[in-house]
């Protein structure tokens, strides 16, 4: 069985590599702002509503002069009551034009670091798996016609 999640964009560096992180990074800025064309002036909470689909609901967590995190998220009701999902928190840098995911839900952005070497290769892959998945759901919801502009 072939599974989604080993699909990647296109790229002409090894996969799981930190050049192909890097470029991942780059991909998913570009996803971001179709979604968020106007992200470089943006300024807290959002939502995107499309007919058929789920609220998309965006907030801009922090803004520094070169970087913003934001939250990305849908909020799903069930019998138990209102939850996120996927809810992620992705740091955007904006004079190097990347986004990173920083946490998917109670993933932490950082693991302990036991062995140098070992952890680093766990790090980036944790790091290539996270930022794959918002690439996917950042080109989703672009194909579905989410669009999120000034209030």
């Amino acid at each position: 069985m072939y599974l989604d999640s080993y699909l990647v964009p296109e790229t002409v560096v090894k996969p799981r590599s930190f050049v192909g992180l890097m470029a991942l990074y780059e991909s998913n800025y570009l996803r971001l702002l179709r979604l968020l064309p106007e992200i470089e002036r943006l300024d807290g909470c959002f939502r995107s509503r499309v007919a058929g689909e789920c609220d998309l609901h965006i907030e801009i967590l922090e803004r520094c002069r070169y970087t913003l995190t934001l939250s990305l998220t849908y909020h799903l009701e069930t019998d138990e009551g209102l939850f996120t999902d996927p809810d992620m928190t992705v740091r955007v840098y904006l004079d190097c034009q990347l986004a990173e995911v920083m946490q998917i839900g109670n993933l932490q952005r950082h693991a302990a670091l036991k062995e140098l070497s070992r952890e680093h290769r766990r790090e980036l892959d944790l790091r290539w798996q996270r930022n794959v998945t918002l690439n996917k759901w950042l080109e989703y919801l672009s194909d579905q016609g989410h669009l999120v502009l000034e209030r």
